[in-house]
């Protein structure tokens, strides 16, 4: 099965490189503005194929997408000095709508997995773009957030962070929301079996790891000016899902119809995805201060969706 990347910088070939290492998908097609980049990545790529599977790796442009089942877009442009957040987001937003049509013309039913940030908005712009049912329009959302999440509630219990159950809903973003109330470690609710193996969640406990998922993007970039790896193995998790029809349970960003009265705001809440993309929203029982958290989070979405789309005719 076919896979494209559009936009193979940090994020777009470290996504590439975990589908080879994961052996998800049978053909990877990398296109970039920057054609030789392409070219360069998917060869060093490719060199990793004997130590990992046999996928077949190569740069292309926008036709070689034919047939392909999911098509990630991780393009955008960076923030130049004194840029406001909106005018940056606009800016993306040219990009994709020279992007997501030549997308759609050489790969009419593809999926498309968006990556560029902020996710969230450019999931919304780019349904507006394609016209595309939300379904297959798919932003990669607080995937990377929860692995944080769990990560550090497995480091803390000293369990491995996959037999921690635990979320984190609305924006990829510094409104985020940890689910705390609904953290499970294997079937047991987490300050019930943090308590059994002796390492409570105190008070310090949840703001150590809330800093540490809130912020993990800003040192992580402040060290070695980009994060890569972990965006990379989860949207590598989310091609799989797709590819496999796995009916997996896993926090993305979709427009959804309503989200506690907020209408057709993008944003991350656990969805079930398979062959066809989103397939079911779920919507987990909240306590109150995560209920009023999520539903800020979404109103501030939807805000800066609105003057973003403002600024254009799709």
């Amino acid at each position: 099965m076919k896979i494209g990347v559009v936009g193979v910088g940090a994020v777009g070939s470290t996504a590439a490189y975990a589908f080879v290492l994961n052996g998800v998908g049978h053909e990877i097609v990398l296109t970039d503005y920057n054609p030789k980049l392409a070219i360069a990545q998917a060869e060093d790529i490719r060199h990793a194929t004997p130590f990992s599977k046999p996928i077949t790796v190569r740069a292309g442009g926008y036709e070689d997408l034919k047939d392909a089942k999911v098509v990630v877009i991780a393009a955008g442009v960076g923030q130049k000095p004194g840029e406001t957040r909106i005018d940056l987001l606009s800016r993306n937003a040219a990009v994709y709508a020279s992007i997501i049509p030549e997308v759609l013309r050489n790969a009419p039913d593809a999926i498309l997995l968006i990556a560029t940030n902020p996710v969230d908005i450019m999931t919304k712009v780019a349904t507006e773009i394609s016209g595309l049912p939300s379904s297959r329009v798919i932003g990669s959302g607080t995937v990377l957030d929860t692995a944080r999440f769990r990560t550090l509630l497995g480091m803390h219990l000293g369990i491995s962070p996959t037999s921690v159950h635990a979320d984190v809903m609305g924006e990829h973003g510094d409104s985020e929301v940890l689910v705390w109330s609904g953290a499970r470690a294997g079937n047991t609710p987490l300050a019930e079996f943090a308590d059994q193996v002796g390492k409570p969640i105190t008070e310090e406990v949840r703001q150590r790891i809330d800093i540490g998922v809130r912020r993990a993007a800003y040192s992580i970039i402040e060290g070695k000016g980009a994060t890569n790896f972990g965006i990379g193995g989860g949207l590598s998790r989310i091609v799989r899902a797709i590819i496999n029809n796995e009916h997996a349970v896993i926090s993305l960003s979709t427009v959804s119809e309503e989200i506690l009265g907020i209408r057709n705001v993008a944003l991350s809440v656990p969805r079930v995805v398979g062959a066809n993309g989103i397939e079911a929203t779920l919507f987990p029982t909240l306590s109150s201060d995560e209920a009023t958290q999520l539903r800020s989070s979404a109103e501030s979405l939807e805000q800066a969706a609105q003057e973003v789309l403002s600024k254009h005719k799709f």
